[in-house]
């Protein structure tokens, strides 16, 4: 027998026994409780969905999933604790958009989105609303865009924070529609309604969930949505690409990621469980009222998915001179 020969058989030899152990490791797991990481702090509608999530998963992998909140420094504390897990399968990350953006944002991050994690599932998107005050002099997004043309400063927009995907999809509304205008940061979005309520600014482009009472009361009135499609969040609500604007696209999002490193059969099976729970009826009409709508699809498509949204907010990033602490 040659040496190329031997080297062969023995490249062989190893590749089947760490298939061998793969699989041996994929059918024991998993075998003690899942930590399952949320950026987020309990109670929101991220919080939610994770927990809704971990309860189905728990049902079928036959051990519990522990719901972990680490929430702060725009999702990076969570981030930075699930890229330096062990990658066995214990531990996965719910991330949300944040992920996506800090690359840009941040003059250096304690993990590479790109390969620190495994992407295994996209799971919801939050959907993003155009919202006005219903007593304001515009009723339509036409009106309202040339109401911001007659105004010296332009528009004013609420935003949850620095770097947020309303903050950046705002920037992205007032460029394409070459508007003037300004995002004021808040501390979330409930102080952002609070003054598009008082009229002390014109607009957010945010979340539902919180304005959904303002607006049954005539309050406030949606005028676009940001969303590809229209969504069954609001399904009245048209779309700012049905109306003239394709380019701008921008939503909150949420998915699973794990360690990367994690076996290939252990993403594969956690993909398949989360997809049917997403699939089910009474996961869809539970997270729907929180404002938000479910995803799903195959391990590639999101990792697909975030790097296109990691290219898209950069660029917003740079066009706008976005800086962040």
């Amino acid at each position: 027998m040659t040496f190329t020969r031997r080297s062969l058989l023995g490249a062989t030899v190893a590749t089947l026994a760490s298939s061998s152990t793969l699989t041996a490791f994929a059918q024991a797991w998993p075998s003690r409780p899942i930590h399952l990481i949320s950026p987020y702090a309990a109670g929101g509608a991220s919080d939610i969905l994770t927990r809704v999530l971990g309860e189905y998963l728990a049902g079928k992998l036959g051990q519990s999933f522990i719901i972990e909140n680490k929430a702060g420094a725009g999702t990076r504390i969570a981030n930075e604790y699930v890229a330096h897990a062990p990658p066995d399968g214990y531990t996965i990350l719910h991330a949300a958009a944040p992920i996506a953006i800090g690359e840009a944002l941040y003059k250096k991050l304690p993990y590479d989105v790109h390969k620190d994690f495994t992407p295994i599932v996209s799971t919801a998107i939050a959907p993003l609303f155009l919202i006005v005050n219903a007593d304001a002099p515009y009723k339509t997004l036409a009106e309202f865009i040339e109401y911001g043309k007659s105004k010296p400063n332009g528009l004013t927009f609420g935003s949850p924070g620095v770097g947020s995907a309303p903050h950046l999809t705002a920037e992205m509304f007032l460029r394409a529609t070459k508007v003037q205008g300004v995002t004021i940061q808040f501390r979330g979005d409930a102080p952002a309604y609070i003054e598009l309520l008082a009229g002390r600014i014109d607009a957010t482009l945010s979340a539902i969930s919180t304005a959904v009472p303002h607006i049954k009361a005539n309050k406030l009135r949606v005028l676009a949505v940001a969303t590809e499609e229209r969504t069954s969040v609001y399904p009245q609500a048209p779309t700012l690409r049905e109306q003239g604007y394709p380019s701008v696209v921008g939503y909150g999002w949420y998915g699973m990621l794990a360690p990367a490193g994690t076996p290939a059969p252990v993403i594969a099976r956690l993909n398949t469980e989360t997809n049917a729970a997403l699939a089910d009826p009474d996961i869809r009409k539970k997270v729907n009222t929180v404002g938000l709508e479910l995803r799903g699809g195959t391990a590639a498509e999101f990792g697909a998915f975030i790097d296109s949204e990691t290219r898209k907010w950069a660029q917003i990033i740079k066009a706008s001179n976005i800086t962040a602490e």
